[in-house]
């Protein structure tokens, strides 16, 4: 009875996701994809998207909350700077990092060959906007079963600088600045960030370092080049997990030693992470119709993780390329659009692995190198027929090996491993019932190899066995948006079925490997919102607005075919996936540019392991914000701010570690805590 409540709770509330000033209006929303503008409300695909507008009434210091706001997508944080990110589900292959999600940051895949993402290397300050598309996206993204998640740093032409000091709970401080400048046919933009903290727990202290610089020049009306730069020097330090006594007597502790292992302290248990990352993309307009797209990207990471058991030390080189054809004709009663291309990246690792002796390495253990090569060609058609009825069809073809050989302490020559290539399938159509209300449906195959972190996993054995996981998602939905743009709502079902799924085990002294554990069967519904309760041209008295915000996620996720030999859990629920998720917030903005946020959180209790033995238990969070944007000292703008995270002063896990040795499932989350800051902007 309870979840039907939270359901008609969830019809009353908001999907703040307008790309626009939501204080003041709702307008048109339009999602770009990858250089595919499309209204939301006619969209085909399961998307959601987190605006300039609502990042800013987030805390700067994390992106969990932020990116929690989506229905079907689950972030963690196990400690300052160590992200999970779930799509319907896949953190099953994700004990720490983000895999099995594509993400794009300004047209360039900040997902490497080897299928890793270092999302927590950004600083919030750097983002405009982020896209989060849900399930299958082969078809214009390669290989994957999560989905794809674009992120936009923004620029345009207005010229500004600014700079932002927070200050909070258990030392933190962060610092971002930020100038933009057009100059006729050029802009540029550079962002800086300084962050650090203490942590709620021992050995989770956290201290990045981060600069970006976007450029945009359109030499003339038909071409324009765009280069993005980063570098981010990242340090935090790993608590571990710990059991549920040793949860519930100190949930500051970091995991203690045992008879057999040292703790996470007196091992110095970290990870440290330099990455620059570089593109430049071309863009030209043949003619009306046709334009080319290619971009070039590259990375290098120096990466070092101090651990229990070992010390790992990797360097990591990605190059790659993205070009393709965009082509569009048509009229108002029948638009097509066509996109034809390929991507290809190549990303080689060193791997080395020492003993570990308080935080410093010492002898050479292990020495191997990996390189993936990663390759798909994409087309993709759609047809707009009297601007009421959208068809997408796409497929990808998938082209995915690696290379692997050992220096120490058996010297292997060379040797290579390739999939199949895999053809990946899309079908997905959008009709407008009114102008208001539309329905969509699609059908989409998703493919995913093995990254090369779970090919070689912190075991230090190279599993050549492992195969891609593939599957297909079958999904439907209702979207509806008044005429007064006052109340939207998107509705969504779907069901995948995976095979080969890819899940993570420790052995005895706490290393990682991979298995495939036959599959999933995966029934979910996502349910977002959207309710005006004051807008600014009918605003009376103090308040220019009110707004309501919620999400609800329902997941009704299962093994199939999985009997290995720690038992059969075939039909047990998957592990770490909550049945029931709901996020709602509600917004006042006063007159005065004076406003007041408050967003609470509620995950259901979620199994801690395959058998189901073990569960976490479901937890409240709400957090407040509030502050003033504009005061006007010339032309000069200042603003203040005031939070509260964890305002009900909770216990709980955000990050378990499925699946632990010793039942060491949780990583304790701050307690109430506090943070302000202050902007100035010229």
């Amino acid at each position: 009875m309870r979840y039907l409540f939270t359901l008609l709770a969830t019809l009353t509330s908001i999907y703040a996701t307008a790309q626009v000033d939501t204080v003041k209006k709702l307008n048109e929303v339009v999602v770009k994809g990858y250089n595919n503008p499309q209204q939301l409300l006619r969209s085909a695909n399961s998307v959601g998207v987190l605006d300039s507008s609502l990042i800013a009434r987030q805390p700067s210091a994390s992106m969990v909350s932020l990116i929690n706001n989506i229905a079907g997508v689950r972030m963690e944080e196990r400690s300052p700077g160590s992200y999970r990110l779930s799509l319907r589900g896949s953190l099953l292959r994700s004990p720490f990092g983000i895999r099995n999600v594509k993400i794009y940051i300004d047209e360039f895949p900040l997902t490497d060959a080897g299928g890793n993402t270092y999302l927590n290397l950004l600083d919030v300050a750097a983002i405009g906007d982020i896209e989060i598309y849900k399930g299958p996206q082969a078809s214009s993204f390669g290989a994957n079963t999560g989905g794809a998640i674009p992120i936009n740093t923004g620029l345009n032409a207005t010229n500004f600088a600014e700079i932002n000091l927070n200050a909070g709970s258990y030392g933190l401080f962060h610092q971002t600045a930020k100038v933009q400048q057009a100059y006729k046919n050029y802009k540029f933009s550079v962002t800086q960030g300084y962050q650090r903290s203490d942590g709620y727990r021992e050995n989770s202290a956290l201290k990045r370092m981060y600069f970006q610089t976007k450029h945009q020049w359109d030499y003339n009306e038909r071409g324009s080049l765009n280069a993005f730069v980063f570098y981010s020097d990242l340090g935090y330090q790993t608590p571990g997990g710990l059991t549920a006594q040793q949860f519930a007597e100190n949930p500051k502790s970091a995991r203690p030693a045992t008879a057999t292992l040292p703790g996470a302290v007196s091992q110095q248990a970290g990870i440290y992470n330099k990455t620059i990352f570089a593109g430049i993309s071309h863009q030209y307009k043949l003619n009306e119709q046709l334009k080319h797209v290619v971009s070039i990207f590259g990375s290098y990471t120096d990466f070092k993780n101090p651990f229990i058991t070992n010390y790992e030390k990797r360097l990591e080189n990605t190059l790659g390329l993205r070009s393709f054809f965009d082509y569009t004709i048509g009229n108002e009663d029948f638009k097509s659009k066509l996109q034809a291309g390929v991507e290809t990246a190549s990303t080689a690792t060193d791997f080395k692995n020492f003993g570990n002796n308080g935080g410093s390495p010492t002898d050479l253990r292990v020495d191997d190198e990996l390189r993936a090569n990663q390759t798909f060609a994409f087309l993709q058609v759609n047809f707009d027929i009297s601007n009421r009825w959208l068809i997408e069809i796409g497929t990808s073809l998938n082209f995915y090996n690696y290379r692997y050989q050992s220096h120490f302490p058996i010297a292997i020559a060379e040797q290579k491993r390739a999939f199949k290539t895999k053809l990946m399938p899309k079908l997905a159509t959008s009709y407008l019932i009114t102008k208001n209300f539309s329905a969509r449906a699609s059908v989409a195959k998703g493919y995913s190899p093995p990254t090369l972190a779970e090919v070689r996993p912190s075991d230090n054995i190279i599993n050549t066995e492992l195969n891609a996981e593939a599957g297909w998602n079958y999904e439907g939905g209702l979207r509806f948006e008044s005429t007064n743009k006052r109340f939207y709502v998107d509705a969504n079902l779907f069901y995948f079925g995976l095979e080969e799924t890819i899940v993570r085990r420790l052995n005895v002294n706490d290393n990682e490997y991979f298995i495939n554990a036959g599959g999933t069967k995966q029934f979910g519904a996502e349910l977002q919102t959207a309710l005006w309760l004051l807008k600014n041209n009918d605003a009376t008295g103090i308040l220019n607005g009110i707004q309501l915000r919620n999400s609800y996620t329902y997941s009704n996720f299962k093994f199939s075919n999985f009997n290995g030999t720690e038992g059969d859990f075939t039909n047990n629920k998957l592990s770490g996936v909550p049945p029931h998720v709901l996020t709602s917030g509600i917004n006042l903005d006063f007159k005065k540019n004076i406003y007041f946020y408050a967003q609470h959180y509620f995950t259901a209790a979620l199994p801690l392991n395959d058998a189901n033995t073990a569960f976490a238990e479901r937890y409240h969070l709400v957090e407040l914000k509030a502050g003033i944007t504009q005061i006007k000292l010339g032309k000069t703008q200042l603003g203040f701010n005031f939070g509260i995270n964890n305002l009900l002063n909770k216990s709980y896990s955000l990050g378990n570690d499925l699946n632990a040795v010793g039942n060491r499932y949780f990583n304790p989350a701050a307690k109430r805590n506090f943070y302000t800051g202050v902007s100035v902007k010229l």
